[in-house]
């Protein structure tokens, strides 16, 4: 990601200004946030019923599970990582989210959040109410059916999530995340083989259901054997087919 760096820090650290001046017609993630019902829909009537509220700083909450849901959330800058709290307290990681992707629908079954969302780092957040969501929906149907289709990819990623926590090796569950990275990198146009890891590795490792040290080994010995270069949190992927190899390799 050629000057890559900057581009993260300015996609991680929206001004004031642009927060509040940013509306569906500019903001540059319209075309992943809704793509389908863009094509459609009257984008004053969705810019009047969004909520655009001062930027998240780092650890602050979307939601709180068993908050009630009443509202989707598209992330607009910044990264969310989606959990749910252990019988004992602790926090079981559930998902990482990125910048154009929405949140928040784990809540509509129940009227209630399922997990909890909150911003790994400074993060602008668009709120968008449910009911006018609905409504919204009713007017246009292109938009009623990326919503079905939003929830759709909620099932098969909580499935894909629990098919690989029960079957597959380290490498290729670390191996299954660096590439769901690159490929959602490469939706918002940004470089799929040169980019920031937003969580910690323990934040990888609780997800992932490995330990820390594990993910540390996985990591030291793909940048050994070529596949990646790691420094830190920067990752660049030097051989993408050797990566995807891992994963090819174990569902043999």
């Amino acid at each position: 990601m050629q000057p890559i760096m900057a581009q993260n820090i300015s996609e991680s650290c929206p001004s004031t200004r642009d927060v509040f001046q940013t509306n569906c017609g500019n903001c540059r993630l319209n075309t992943i946030c809704l793509p389908t019902a863009l094509q459609e829909l009257d984008l004053d009537a969705l810019d009047r019923v969004i909520h655009r509220t001062k930027p998240l700083g780092k650890n602050e909450h979307v939601f709180r599970e068993n908050d009630t849901f009443d509202a989707i959330y598209a992330i607009r800058s910044g990264f969310v990582k989606t959990y749910r709290l252990t019988d004992d307290g602790k926090e079981q990681v559930t998902g990482f989210y990125f910048p154009g992707e929405i949140i928040g629908l784990d809540g509509i079954s129940k009227n209630k959040h399922s997990v909890s969302a909150k911003a790994l780092e400074t993060a602008a957040i668009c709120e968008i109410p449910f009911e006018d969501a609905q409504a919204l929906s009713t007017r246009f149907p292109s938009m009623q059916r990326h919503m079905f289709s939003l929830m759709s990819q909620e099932i098969i990623q909580d499935q894909q999530l629990i098919t690989l926590l029960s079957k597959n090796t380290a490498e290729e569950r670390i191996s299954s995340l660096i590439l769901s990275i690159s490929d959602r990198n490469a939706a918002r146009k940004l470089s799929p083989t040169s980019f920031r890891l937003p969580m910690s590795r323990t934040d990888i490792a609780n997800h992932l259901g490995l330990t820390v040290e594990t993910v540390s080994r996985v990591f030291g010995r793909f940048q050994k054997n070529g596949t990646l270069e790691v420094n830190n949190k920067e990752i660049t992927i030097l051989n993408i087919d050797k990566l995807r190899g891992h994963c090819e390799l174990e569902a043999a």
